[in-house]
């Protein structure tokens, strides 16, 4: 049966700035059996090609197409909602692009939605803006629900403290579209061209990546490289497929000659 990955990143094929060994053998030994796959992250503060020079910075030489961000799902989905539209955005250069692309304005004035993503912009009168915008009837987006991001000083709060915040306030919910949202997990298989039982999700965080890839029916490895724990893995009532230490063990011996 053909098979095809959907692969985290932070935790996964890198920590910080810092490659995972394995990572890059990987990578090139589905390019080299032309294995489908794709990149998978949450992380909406940088765009694709951002996203591929890091990679080529670890011996990963992957295209653009190899890359899908919560940024160009959530812009994605705001597109299918109501085209054209316009949304004050609280995030980086990858959801402002990512919006860009499919023709979205940003706007404080009377917009569409209120979107959040990853970053370091966000200030508080951004937020009164979004909390006026919300009441005046905006819907409020998130690109992920991730509450803390990893970084190379420590954690740091993510999107979903940001939203959190913004739903305490106006008492409306936020929809988050990144993982482990079926929309971006199902649009991810539908990039790579493969059926539901030939898709597997690689991933080091059971509440995004192992929950999506449960939910969809999808196969899943779970590498303790990142944030989970073989202990933690009491705390769920969901399993991974198969546990491995890192990426490293899916290498064949063969991809190291």
């Amino acid at each position: 049966m053909k098979q095809g990955y959907l692969i985290d990143m932070d935790g996964v094929v890198y920590r910080g700035s810092a490659p995972i060994p394995g990572a890059a053998e990987f990578i090139r030994f589905l390019q080299e059996t032309n294995t489908p796959f794709l990149f998978l992250t949450n992380n909406s503060a940088y765009t694709p090609v951002d996203v591929v020079a890091k990679l080529r910075l670890f011996d990963m030489n992957v295209a653009v197409e190899d890359i899908y961000t919560s940024a160009v799902a959530t812009a994605e989905f705001v597109h299918r909602q109501k085209p054209g539209g316009t949304a004050l955005v609280i995030g980086e250069g990858g959801l402002l692009t990512a919006l860009s692309d499919v023709g979205y304005a940003t706007s404080r004035r009377n917009p569409d939605y209120v979107i959040v993503g990853e970053g370091r912009v966000m200030n508080f009168e951004m937020m009164e803006d979004a909390h006026r915008a919300i009441a005046n009837g905006a819907g409020l987006i998130s690109t992920n629900a991730d509450t803390w991001c990893p970084t190379d000083s420590g954690p740091r709060p993510g999107c979903g403290a940001i939203a959190a915040l913004l739903e305490a306030a106006t008492g409306r919910k936020a929809y988050h579209v990144g993982k482990p949202n079926p929309f971006m997990m199902r649009t991810a298989r539908k990039r790579i061209g493969l059926s539901t039982d030939e898709v597997i999700m690689i991933g080091d965080t059971m509440e995004t990546d192992i929950r999506g890839a449960t939910d969809l029916g999808f196969q899943s490895i779970l590498v303790l490289t990142g944030s989970t724990t073989r202990d933690s893995l009491r705390d769920y009532p969901f399993r991974p497929g198969r546990v491995v230490e890192s990426i490293a063990e899916l290498v064949p011996a063969m991809a190291f000659a």
